[in-house]
This record gives structure tokens, sequence and C-alpha cells, in this order.
């Protein structure tokens, strides 16, 4: 990526010295952070020893560096800034790899600094040496090495330019040793960033929204398919007005829930693998599908050759990369999902779909009597009572970070998001450990949120160490174990594709409920759903972090599923009891 000069003509008076190190924080306290998340070491140490004069900068001592990564998007996904985590060289690096990856599928504004040997030393594989730059290459929007200080101001401030402006991204900065330790003339920079042949922002195109205008005119089942662009580009009352005014339904991604609300009447629920059985129906049945902000990921449509064949497909999306990848649209219109629904309010008409919303409705068929929520209680605990009471309990309101697996399913079926950036979730990597140090940097981000993670048994004891972090730190996430003894979303593929032979997934855990204790925090266990309420009002009102272990159902399975590769519509459903019933002899 082309570089603008260094210089910057600012006033004498502005002139110190400063060493690299110190440049550091300067920079970063310019740029508005607040707090990093990291792990000290040798070849960090001088930034790190820095930081002792920067006061203002709150620093997170974490467990393990992937933790850093995901508290650092978890608050950004969380406030819209950009997160930022910090590692040394060598494993410290490395660490940080698996964040990074997650950021980078799911578009999250990052920065990662490491620190690397002396550049004397670089390629002769000193001591924690490892070419990180080199290894994140695939994962990051952008990335750099510095090795002079007098580069390190402008290097930082392109890196969170890059990072939060476009489509985001993550961007690492890997800074030497003695990069750090030189002393240089400081002189703030104050001129906006700008790369030459970098285009993050697009313009509309009148012609492209007088098209688009018309085949939604045209068209008689419509759907628009919202994804994770619509919370990041802060486009739901854009959204809320254009439905409000053309009737036309709303179908969510994963990471889309919440950026439409799922209380309105013309909000379908969530689409694709593990989506509503009526949400896919419809897709397939559509005449025009408006995706917004999504990227056409293979979770969300199945055979590709079989998927809304009767759709036309508009597609509008901030990055051009995205348009055509995956699915072939009729009209692609590059830009911020926000403006273009803005530009696009004026030139729709209002109308009433009644005939499309009767279809809607008759496509739900039995769908609420397969729902789990009105089975008869046989007395078992199941995952879904849990996330729909914590809902209940919680009126919706909660900032719910979910790990990934089952779990992270039924919270998206059954804990209904009617606002933005109240779900965090690993959306494109589905990285099982995400969720409690995610939650963490969400904390830090919105301390007067009222922050659960829902996590599996297995996912949990990855990043279980982040516990000592919320002791330490002495915040407030409430963390709901679904505890099932297997890893789950495993088993239920070895079920339903592989015999049942349950290979590798079976698994032993520690007692939960004695770990937070171990922590000098309080564990709570739940096993029957008349014990739910009593267990979620005392960790709401438990000052510090609560342990929520949920002994549920083992081999329970998450309905709908579309098999991978399968066609859309081609679901295995939960038994009906009136299927059964009426098979009976």
């Amino acid at each position: 990526m082309a570089r603008e000069e260094h210089a910057d003509p600012a006033a004498p008076a502005l002139r110190a010295r400063r060493t690299g190190a110190q440049i550091l924080w300067e920079v970063l306290r310019q740029e508005g952070v607040e707090v990093c998340f990291g792990y000290p070491g040798g070849a960090i140490m001088p930034a790190y020893d820095a930081l002792l004069g920067y006061p203002e900068i709150k620093h997170v001592l974490v467990r393990h560096e992937q933790g850093g990564a995901h508290m650092a998007d978890g608050y950004a996904r969380a406030s819209g800034k950009v997160g930022v985590c910090i590692g040394t060289s060598g494993p410290g690096a490395t660490n940080l790899v698996t964040g990074i990856a997650t950021a980078m599928l799911d578009s999250v504004p990052m920065v990662a600094i490491t620190g690397q040997v002396s550049s004397k030393l670089i390629g002769s594989d000193a001591f924690q040496e490892v070419d990180i730059a080199g290894i994140t290459l695939p994962i990051t929007k952008h990335n750099y090495l510095v090795t002079r200080a007098e580069d390190l101001a402008q290097t930082l401030r392109e890196a969170f330019y890059v990072a939060r402006s476009g489509r985001p991204g993550p961007v690492l900065v890997d800074i030497t040793k003695d990069a750090q330790q030189a002393s240089i003339d400081y002189v703030p920079h104050t001129r906006p960033v700008r790369l030459p042949g970098y285009r993050p922002k697009h313009a509309l195109h009148e012609e492209q929204l007088a098209k688009a205008a018309l085949m939604i005119a045209e068209a008689h089942r419509p759907l628009i398919l919202a994804g994770h662009g619509i919370v990041k580009s802060e486009a739901t009352r854009a959204l809320l007005a254009f439905c409000e005014k053309t009737g036309i339904p709303v179908a969510s991604t994963l990471l889309g829930l919440g950026g439409f609300p799922a209380s309105h009447p013309l909000a379908l629920g969530m689409m694709g693998m593990h989506g509503e059985a009526w949400v896919n129906h419809a897709i397939q049945e559509s005449d025009l599908l408006i995706a917004l902000g999504m990227r056409f990921d293979d979770r969300v449509t199945g055979n590709l050759k079989t998927y809304a064949v009767k759709a036309k497909k508009i597609h509008v999306e901030i990055d051009p990369a995205e348009i055509n990848k995956n699915v072939k649209v009729d009209l692609g219109i590059v830009g911020d999902v926000r403006e273009a629904l803005q530009a696009l309010l004026p030139r729709v008409e209002p109308k009433a779909r009644k005939p499309w919303s009767a279809r809607i409705h008759e496509l739900r068929g039995d769908s609420a009597v397969r729902d789990i929520q009105n089975l008869p209680d046989t007395g078992h605990l199941y995952a879904a009572h849990v996330i729909h009471d914590l809902w209940r309990l919680t009126e919706g309101k909660a900032l719910v970070v979910s790990d990934v697996g089952q779990h992270q399913m039924w919270e998206a079926q059954y804990y209904r998001h009617d606002y933005a950036r109240k779900l965090i979730t690993s959306g494109g990597l589905g990285t099982m450990g995400f969720s409690l140090p995610a939650a963490v940097g969400a904390k830090f981000a919105k301390p007067g949120e009222e922050v659960w993670v829902i996590v599996g048994d297995g996912g949990f004891q990855m990043t279980a160490c982040e516990l000592a972090t919320c002791a330490q730190e002495g915040i407030k996430v409430n963390v709901a174990i679904i505890n099932n003894g297997f890893l789950g979303m495993v088993r239920q593929w070895q079920e339903f594709f592989y015999d049942g032979r349950y290979s590798a997934t079976p698994m032993k855990s520690p007692d939960f409920v004695k770990l937070a204790d171990a922590h000098g925090l309080v564990g709570l266990r739940v096993t029957k759903r008349d014990e739910i309420a009593a267990a979620v009002a005392k960790a709401r009102a438990t000052e510090g972090t609560v342990v929520i272990d949920f002994r549920v159902e083992q081999e329970d399975s998450v309905y709908p599923m579309v098999p991978a590769g399968a066609d859309l519509h081609d679901m295995i459903r939960r038994p009906s009891p009136l299927v059964e019933k009426a098979d009976d002899p």
C-alpha cells in the first residue's frame, strides 16, 4: 500500500524528543484509544515500560494472547471503535493469529501490535523471532513491519485508518525492539491520512438506484436479507423506514441479528443452515432478494445451483469483491448500506404485500408445534429452555456474547434481539473459545450494559483462564455454560451423518462451580427448569463475575438443519408430536 509523506508542518513548539515506544502511546492516545488488551514480553518490553507514562490508557493484562485478540474484537463490536491488542514476538504474536482471523472474517476493526526482535537480527532465527507479518498476510486487511522510529507514527495512523475505513478489518503492526528504543524528534501528525490507490468510499450511481427502485416496484414476493453490514453501518433506522414503506419482510444472517428488531411484524428471523424453516422456504419462493451487507456465505445459501432460482437479486455491499463472488446478481450496488437505503427510500412507493405476507404465514405451518418450547415438559432441562428464559428474564435487553456450537444456534433462535450490537459472536471463522474474552472486551466498551456469555462446556474450557482476568479487573459478566457433556454440534453431525458413532465428542469437564470459586468468583449449578429464574436473579444481583453451570439434556439437536451442500429447502426438522400421533396405529 502506497504511503504518503511522513513530514507534517507542525509548529516547532510541538516538537519533542521521544522514543519509539513513547510515540506508540502518543499515537494511540491521539487515535482515541482508551483501553487495550495485552501480554508483555521481551520484544515489546520497551513499549510496556513507556506505558507507565500514559495512565489515561487502560491496559488489561490477559492470560493468553488469543484472549487479548478476542477482547479487542468484542470491544470493537460492542463500541464500533477500533479494538487494540498487544503481544510480544514469537509465540506471543502467533497466539494472536486465531483472534486476528476471527476479526478478519467478520470485518471487525482491530489493530494488533506486536514486538519484533531487533532489526539486525531479523532473518537469523533469533530467540522468539517469527515472521508474523508473513504469517498474518492472508488474515489481515493490511500489515506492516516497522524497523525505524521515524516511521512509527505515520504507520500507526495508517493502521487505524485502514482498520476502520471501508469494509473494516484487522491490521497488524510489527515493531522491532530497536525501533521502540530509538529516540527521535517527534512532531505529532495532524493531516488526514490519505493512501494513493486505496478507495474505501464508493459513490452511489443514480442509474443503479433507479434500476433497484424499478425492480422493487415490479416484485410480488420480495425479501430483504439483512447482514452484518446493517449493524456495522448503523443502518437500523434506515432499514426500518425502508421496510415499513415498502412492506418487504426481513430475514437476517447470524451476524445481522439485532440489525432489524426481532419483535417487528416484518421480521422473519434467521435464514440458513439452522434458520427458521419458513424463512428458507420463503427465500426459495421469492421473486426478488435484496441482500444488504452480507456475503452469501455457504451456511446461508446451501446448494448454490438451487438457491433462490426464481428470484432476481440486488446486492448492496461496501466491498466490491463480494458482489458476484458466490451468487450471481442482477444488480450490484457498491457502497455503504445505510447511505444506499437512505437514497432508495424516496425512490420507492408505499406498498402493502398482503398476499405475500399470507403465503409466508402459511409457510410457517406447524413450526410452532415443533418448537421445543411448546413440547410437553418431561422434566429434562433443555438448552432452548435456558436461553428462552434468559431472554424473558432480561427482557431481551442484555448484551449477549455467544460462543460457537449448538448453543450459538439456540441463542440465535430463542434470544430475540431487538437492538443492534447486542449479539456478539464469531460467524465466519466459527471460533470456539471466543465468547468469554470477547465479553470482557464488550464490558470495557459498554460498562453500563448487562453482559451475558452463552457458551458450551467445550468452548468455555478453551479460554477459561480469562476468568482470572475478570477477577483481577473486578469486572461483571455472567457466564451461562450450556453443559451437555459433549462437543455438541460435532456430536449432532455424528448422530445425523455418521450413524451415531461418537468419536472424540464425549467430554469430561471440571466442576465449573469449584473453578469459579477457585478464582474468587461465584459459581452456581442448575439442573431443572424451575431453578433457572433464581439462578439468573442471583447472578444479576452479584457484584462480580458469576458462572452458572446449566446441566442440560445431553443428546438434543438443533432444528431445523440444512445438511452441508443440500438445497436450502431440504431441511431436517424436529419431529412433530402431531405427525407422531397421526402415525400411531
